[in-house]
């Protein structure tokens, strides 16, 4: 009997242990994966309602937190936000109501990237808060890739795609060397020029020593973006459509190669004669 108890008690405790461990953020099964491009939007989802019922949201707040920080908290009009993510960070108030709290990430960098989990924080019992685990996401960012391709003498337009891009560095095709093109910081110049508002550069008048590849890089020496860029001469490249494929026979051409032909076969015939003869 002592050993039925025992062995019912056990049981019992892992049962327990199981449902702990099940309603702990890490172990929860509901994990999203959302991707974004630096320099765009990312929206994390979140829904409370099916974790709260009809509890109006005004009697609670939202957080958003990684694992090492809390990165965004909403409770009314009161709002907190971390500063790596200052200005970029929101929870849409009019949505809410519908059971909508999503993080909206506005200039998503590639530092963004990781797991992001939200909780609501509601009144409990005795003035005490409780927080309830609603959502985990799981975001990458990923940096742009392209391939272009100029004349010399044109104009190239660089996408820096954010505002926290503070470096561009080039490698030419024949070296494994870095140079700077430009910085945050720098002045405009004779060949690299700073869009007043738009966050772009423009090199200008093209080189044949600027083929290469061009990296954004922001200010953790992240990469941004990945540039390939090839420089063709207007002349090589018309040289290339000049080249005929298979050129058809001229009319005098097709004359002569006939011609050819058939006094060959008058001479076959005359010898075949002689030798009968």
């Amino acid at each position: 009997m002592k050993t039925s108890t025992w062995d019912f008690m056990l049981i019992h405790c892992v049962l327990l242990g199981i449902l702990v461990d099940s309603s702990s953020p890490s172990s929860i099964s509901n994990f999203l994966s959302v991707s974004s491009k630096v320099g765009n939007q990312a929206i994390l989802p979140c829904s409370w309602k099916q974790h709260l019922g009809d509890l109006a949201p005004s009697s609670c707040h939202i957080q958003w937190a990684t694992p090492a920080d809390t990165v965004f908290e909403l409770r009314g009009e009161s709002r907190w936000e971390a500063e790596e993510f200052e200005g970029r960070v929101e929870v849409p108030m009019e949505k809410l109501g519908s059971g909508d709290c999503s993080l909206v990430i506005n200039d998503v960098q590639i530092g963004d990237t990781g797991r992001y989990e939200s909780f609501m924080v509601v009144d409990g019992v005795r003035s005490t808060k409780t927080k309830v685990f609603i959502q985990s996401v799981r975001l990458s960012v990923h940096d742009h890739k392209s391939l272009q391709s100029g004349v010399p003498g044109e104009d190239l337009v660089l996408d820096l795609y954010t505002r926290h891009s503070v470096r561009v560095v080039f490698q030419g095709r024949n070296t494994s060397e870095w140079s700077d093109v430009w910085m945050r910081s720098d002045a405009d110049s004779e060949r690299v020029e700073k869009h007043p508002h738009d966050e772009t550069l423009t090199l200008k008048k093209l080189k044949s020593s600027d083929e290469g590849t061009y990296k954004v890089l922001d200010q953790h020496g992240l990469a941004v973006s990945t540039m390939l860029l090839t420089v063709e001469d207007n002349s090589t490249a018309l040289k290339l459509q000049q080249i005929p494929e298979k050129q058809a026979p001229t009319d005098d051409a097709a004359k002569n190669s006939c011609s050819a032909l058939l006094l060959f076969s008058v001479l076959v015939t005359s010898f075949q004669v002689i030798h009968l003869l």
